[in-house]
């Protein structure tokens, strides 16, 4: 059990990074909003039969119901909102790496005010590690791209971060007496709804439903919004806001291997190095304190 529950984190920087995988294959069939209030709204309705199967639970007051809505609207509608509008309008999905990749330094800054989390002198340490690195895997791909990107899209993954960081924190707080399964349902459930306002007056709706679009909707669904956000929750009522979220600065690194991988695309040495350097720091956020005697 312990075995297992110590590669949940590398199983989840697995699972979310081959999100970006899947925006790329499916947002040529479906703009951003009608994808993910879809994606979204078909997560949540296999989250309620499973919840209703094995009798998980679900929120046990307005409280609590609300607490988990809010969170869903943050977490799922603003977070992955902003990533993937950003994308569609021209952002490169490097770029939008980068910039929600401060997540973890933003949520840590904000939970040792908000959470009362203390956070040592090698934890901050460690933060620092892997925003540079991130910096050093994303640099030649920033290099190549020129600079030049829509203002639009990058106030969206903006927003995109904030939501992010605002989500993890509020989980924090609010989650932990919350059922998993149940309350996890009803974060998509709302988080689908906003989106779905969204998609109606900013967007026509249509979807061409290739075979690309429903592989990309299928893997969205069952190892990113079931899987990957799951572990996720999981992960964040066992241990730090601070913690958990420094998991993020292993996404860019490891959707980078998979695009080598995948696409062929070589990481340039500077890539490498920053992959190493991302390590290092995630480590030194990571590790537990020595205990003495």
């Amino acid at each position: 059990m312990t075995r297992r529950a110590g590669l949940a984190p590398a199983v989840f920087v697995l699972l979310w990074s081959t999100g970006f995988v899947g925006a790329k294959y499916g947002l040529p069939y479906a703009e951003p909003f009608t994808f993910l209030a879809l994606r979204l709204a078909i997560a949540g309705v296999l989250l309620a039969a499973i919840t209703r199967a094995r009798q998980g639970g679900w929120p046990r007051s307005w409280t609590q119901t609300w607490h988990a809505g809010l969170a869903g609207v943050l977490l799922h509608a603003g977070y992955l909102g902003g990533v993937f509008f950003a994308i569609a309008d021209g952002l490169p999905a490097s770029v939008s790496a980068v910039v929600v990749s401060l997540q973890p330094l933003l949520t840590a800054a904000l939970a040792t005010r908000l959470l009362g989390e203390q956070l040592r002198p090698r934890q901050w340490l460690g933060l620092a590690l892997g925003v540079a690195g991130v910096a050093l895997v994303l640099a030649p791909g920033l290099a190549a791209s020129g600079g030049s990107f829509p203002p639009v899209a990058v106030l969206s993954c903006v927003v995109a971060l904030v939501s992010g960081s605002a989500g993890t924190l509020w989980q924090k707080q609010h989650g932990d007496q919350i059922p998993l399964l149940g309350g996890t349902a009803v974060q998509y459930a709302a988080a689908a709804t906003v989106l779905g306002l969204l998609a109606v007056t900013t967007e026509d709706t249509s979807i061409d439903w290739t075979v690309q679009f429903v592989a990309a909707l299928a893997w969205l669904v069952l190892a990113l919004s079931l899987g990957a956000v799951l572990l996720l929750l999981a992960l964040l009522r066992r241990g730090s806001a601070s913690g958990v979220s420094s998991l993020f600065y292993l996404v860019p690194p490891a959707t980078a291997v998979e695009s080598f991988l995948v696409f062929g695309e070589r990481l340039p040495p500077l890539s490498v190095a920053g992959i190493g350097v991302t390590a290092v720091g995630v480590a030194l956020v990571l590790r537990p304190p020595a205990r003495n005697g």
